[in-house]
């Protein structure tokens, strides 16, 4: 079994290296091309704190969280030109995207809209409540995608 595109989906812990290498090994073991996607997650914090702000407070938030949300922007795209760079390195052919939002269901799109038929991300190891209150991005994705998936193990620490 061979692989054609490979989506390697990347949150910036301290085991993203690990699955990228892993993903990057894959492919230019098969000839594959590669797919860097990474999702920004949107903050969504209780909004009872700012159930009062209203004019110039509103207006205010709104500007904080456009400002934080740009500078994100700005170093996820750094990010994965290291990464491009990388890849490029072992002439593996390499494509880069992002998007803002809940990582899962953006991963299943993307592998889908682009053809992807191995989707690569790791797992924090998170159980029982954990899990179930933060939800888990590995869980929905093998329940979700449309190719197969490889999930990397968590490191420890």
């Amino acid at each position: 079994m061979g692989y054609q595109k490979i989506l390697v989906a990347l949150d910036r812990s301290p085991q993203s290296e690990i699955v990228f290498d892993s993903a990057l090994e894959i492919a230019k073991e098969f000839g594959a091309a590669l797919m860097v996607f990474h999702c920004l997650p949107i903050e969504t914090p209780a909004m009872t704190p700012y159930a009062n702000l209203y004019g110039e407070e509103l207006i205010d938030f709104a500007q904080a969280i456009h400002q934080r949300l740009e500078e994100e922007t700005q170093q996820v795209q750094q990010w994965l030109r290291e990464c491009f760079q990388k890849a490029s390195e072992r002439e593996v052919p390499t494509e880069l995207d992002y998007k803002v939002g809940d990582a899962g269901p953006w991963i299943c799109e993307m592998a889908s809209t682009w053809g992807a038929d191995l989707i690569v991300l790791g797992r924090r190891g998170r159980r029982g409540l954990a899990e179930m209150f933060l939800g888990s991005v590995s869980n929905y994705v093998i329940h979700h995608a449309s190719c197969s998936v490889l999930v990397v193990q968590g490191v420890s620490g």
